[in-house]
């Protein structure tokens, strides 16, 4: 869903033209012509991709825009941000540069309060995931969403469990029933950090398969990705994202995802799989479902005409081949909206994450 901005835009006189719209003395015909025809120009260059016309904004950034991931490298969030940074830069979607900037520490604390104590700085942003919830919950660090500016959501997480592609387990079904019989703790779980998405989810499938993992966190889904297929840990709960490069490689294996329904994308990634391809876990009586935002938010205190600014950014840059391409190649959900819509959206989830991390025994003291 998105919500239209309504609010007009500030006019300019041509310094070519008087106030009856004649050409003033000292502007010479060609001139005019040539202004008319470079706008035409950058007109067509902008329609050749696919993207919306130039809009003039009544603020602009002034320098370089720092661009906070509240995780590691090689993750998710790391790779969408620099996704993005690339391509603004590319397609010259904006006159400063944007510089990524991973702040990770304390489980993304580090990344969100440096968000929360730069009141009225509209040159940052943030991207996010479910830590955005879980953080707060699991370690009673100061932060809530509410204390930054929502701006867009722009895609859900799916996650899907992964398994080394030398590993005898062909569905989920086989994998829990191999932890079952190992007993409790001789299977590994590889995950990002601890008390967040990816050990709520272990904890799922534990309580669905009466079974009990060694949950082993790490500091990104990058370095999740590479344990896995080094054989440290026996399985992961990856987002696609980052570990498309080792299933197209041949050295993971996907045994099914945590979603209400299987993923639409069916170009086929590897000889003979496509993301459509992965089975539902619940197909494999594994009943267990999670997507995780992928959103961006502003410091508190930014105003409405530098947040629009940063809206149309995302719109022209989602409406690029490159970010169709990257939505499939990660196999996104591609769900956003703004506005009061993610509001509502963001409170239902803090909610949810609250009885999820209830249920695991995650919450920190003033949370219980």
């Amino acid at each position: 869903m998105h919500l239209e901005s309504t609010r007009s835009e500030p006019t300019e006189r041509s310094e070519r033209t008087d106030p009856a719209g004649r050409l003033r003395p000292g502007f010479p015909r060609w001139s005019a012509r040539l202004g008319s025809a470079a706008t035409a120009v950058g007109l067509a260059t902008a329609m050749a991709i696919g993207l919306s016309p130039s809009r003039s904004h009544a603020w602009e950034p002034a320098k370089a825009v720092e661009f906070i991931v509240p995780a590691g490298t090689g993750g998710g969030a790391d790779q969408m941000a620099r996704f993005i940074q690339t391509v603004v830069s590319k397609h010259n979607l904006m006159k400063q540069p944007i510089v990524v900037m991973n702040k990770g520490g304390g489980a993304g604390a580090e990344g969100f309060l440096m968000m929360k104590g730069s009141k009225g700085d509209p040159h940052k942003l943030v991207i996010t995931l479910s830590n955005l919830f879980t953080t707060p919950l699991a370690t009673d660090v100061p932060f809530n969403w509410r204390d930054l500016t929502p701006l867009q959501m722009l895609a859900l997480d799916q996650f899907v469990l992964w398994v080394n592609a030398e590993a005898p387990y062909k569905n989920a079904r086989e994998y829990v029933a191999a932890a079952r019989t190992a007993g409790p703790g001789k299977l590994k779980m590889g995950g990002t950090g601890s008390k967040q998405e990816d050990q709520i989810i272990t904890v799922a499938m534990e309580k669905q398969g009466d079974v009990k993992f060694t949950y082993v966190p790490f500091k990104g889904g990058g370095e999740v990705a590479v344990q896995l297929v080094g054989k440290h840990v026996d399985s992961t709960v990856n987002n696609p994202i980052e570990a498309v490069a080792q299933w197209r490689g041949g050295k993971l294996r996907p045994l099914c995802v945590f979603d209400s329904k299987r993923m639409p994308y069916k170009a086929k990634v590897t000889d003979t799989m496509a993301w459509s391809d992965i089975p539902l876990c619940k197909e494999s009586g594994l009943d267990v479902e999670y997507v995780m935002l992928r959103g961006i938010f502003m410091a508190p205190g930014v105003s409405a005409e530098q947040q629009q600014f940063f809206i149309d950014l995302l719109q022209k840059v989602r409406e690029t081949p490159d970010w169709k391409e990257f939505m499939e190649r990660g196999a996104f959900n591609t769900t956003t909206m703004n506005g009061q819509p993610f509001v509502d959206w963001l409170g239902k989830e803090e909610a949810r994450h609250l009885l999820l991390m209830r249920s695991a025994g995650f919450l920190a003291g003033r949370s219980k």
